[in-house]
């Protein structure tokens, strides 16, 4: 009996070690990938200083912070593919030798992982980065990291028991009661913080997301080569290139000319627009048949079927919550994988529904950047701060954090949330989650069909030539009977 306890014990012993194993190669590839994308977009006059060797310090170890950071971001991102797509290997191949270390324990610890490492980084990590970047060390304290990772580490410690104190503040208006103990913070006031900031990262979504979807047709427009109706684009090159050389000429003619030396700028700035017009046109001469013709179709026509397809998923989940309590969004404490598959159409549907999450989270980081509230967090090749490298990886970790919460909650998937994901006060609230897939519908097609009519009528004017046309009265003052009727007459 003892022998069959110690064996037992070394195999538990054994799967510890092999998820631990799995779990860091897995953050150190991420890491990895993380920090060459942060590198790609970061200011090396930042990090690169031979004057001031304490803030060129000081910046790396930001930029190391931000780097786990936006690493545990990709991690949140991928949680629910990775969960739907074992439960599916392991249905397809349950008694496989090779598939024995993929398992709910696995999948459970991730999760809680995720959530545990997500939490830190907005609470702590990424506060003190931004801190530690704009301390100078306290007065009459001898200069050096040191001085600026004290300074840091008070202001830190000032703003926890500011948010602390107004978190307690908030629970006992809601709840009467003052809560004083130790074991109550941690009891009650961190899950209400966390409750708190994945409902603020939850409704971001559902503000950006919609948008994003609408904006991804003219992203995924301008990627591709688009169909020329009624164009020759052939005679429009020679134009834009007669255009291209008669400015070069009045550019050079005008660099030797001091008369006309202050007209040299804006005739710089049409030159770079016409050559950038030309070439343009010249890649779309090059480009095949089947790339003009067919993949800019298809491509639309994709992005249309998945913006539709979770439109429809998520008013097939509203009929849900209305007839069914099991719709709700909870927390599961054993996740049991490879005993039943999370969609009723089998393997095909979980491969659904793994697209879809992917293409709501793309879609919610394009609607974010597209906002005007966003904007100017917009990353640049090799001309970002560090600043804004903390505010897009606080902003990707806010959006990523609360995608499995998200895509629970519209229905999207029937894989029910892990770990302290799935003990958020709201969401065993009714009427939160059923006015929240009501505005995602609304929102989502609304701002669709906004798109397509724009999309088809700027189109249209595209094609007839009507865009050349002087800009009081190219679009708005131009009926849609008028601009058919003067297609008609131009093919005719």
């Amino acid at each position: 009996m003892e022998v069959d306890d110690v064996s037992v014990r070394e195999q538990l012993f054994h799967n510890k070690v092999r998820e631990i194993f799995i779990c860091v190669l897995l953050f150190t590839c991420l890491y990895i990938l993380s920090y060459l994308i942060l590198t790609h977009f970061k200011k090396n006059a930042d990090y690169i200083t031979t004057d001031d060797i304490e803030d060129a310090t000081v910046n790396k170890i930001a930029l190391w912070l931000c780097t786990f950071t936006l690493s545990v971001a990709v991690c949140a991102v991928l949680l629910l593919p990775i969960s739907i797509l074992s439960n599916e290997v392991l249905l397809t191949f349950p008694h496989s030798y090779y598939m024995q270390w993929l398992n709910g324990s696995l999948i459970h610890g991730l999760w809680n992982l995720v959530f545990l490492f997500s939490n830190l980084s907005l609470v702590f990590l990424m506060p003190f980065a931004y801190f530690f970047t704009e301390s100078e060390g306290f007065v009459g304290c001898k200069k050096g990291v040191m001085a600026r990772v004290y300074e840091t580490a008070v202001v830190l410690l000032l703003l926890t028991l500011l948010v602390l104190g107004m978190v307690w503040v908030g629970v006992a208006l809601l709840n009467n009661t003052a809560r004083e103990s130790l074991y109550d913070v941690w009891e009650c006031y961190l899950p209400y913080l966390y409750s708190a900031i994945s409902l603020f990262g939850v409704l971001l979504l559902l503000l950006c997301t919609p948008f994003g979807l609408s904006r991804m047709f003219s992203v995924t427009g301008s990627l591709l080569v688009k169909p020329g109706l009624l164009e020759n684009v052939e005679v429009e090159m020679n134009c834009a290139a007669f255009e291209e050389a008669s400015l070069s000429r009045k550019l050079n003619s005008g660099s030797t000319s001091c008369r006309i030396s202050v007209n040299v700028e804006p005739l710089r700035m049409q030159f770079l627009g016409v050559q950038a017009k030309r070439i343009a046109l010249q890649m779309r001469r090059r480009a095949s048949p089947w790339q003009r013709n067919l993949f800019y179709p298809l491509a639309m026509l994709l992005l249309l079927a998945l913006t539709v397809v979770c439109v429809l998923m998520v008013c097939f989940h509203v009929l849900e919550l209305l007839f069914d309590e099991t719709a709700m969004p909870r927390g599961m404490g054993d996740p049991r994988l490879g005993t039943t598959s999370f969609s009723m159409f089998g393997s095909l549907g979980a491969a659904v529904q793994v697209v879809l999450i992917m293409y709501l989270m793309v879609s919610s980081v394009v609607g974010f950047y597209s906002s005007p509230l966003f904007t100017f967090l917009l990353p640049h090749t090799q001309d970002t701060n560090l600043t804004q490298i903390i505010g897009n990886c606080v902003s990707l970790l806010v959006l990523s954090s609360a995608l499995p919460v998200f895509s629970r909650t519209l229905g999207i998937t029937r894989f029910d949330l892990l770990g302290d994901f799935g003990r958020y006060n709201w969401l065993g609230n009714f009427h939160i989650v059923f006015l929240y897939n009501i505005l995602f519908a609304g929102l989502t097609s609304a701002c669709l069909i906004n798109t397509l009519t724009w999309t088809v009528q700027r189109e249209l004017i595209r094609a007839f030539g009507l865009h050349k046309l002087p800009l009081t009265v190219s679009r708005t003052t131009i009926p849609l009977k008028l601009l058919l009727d003067n297609g008609l007459s131009k093919i005719q």
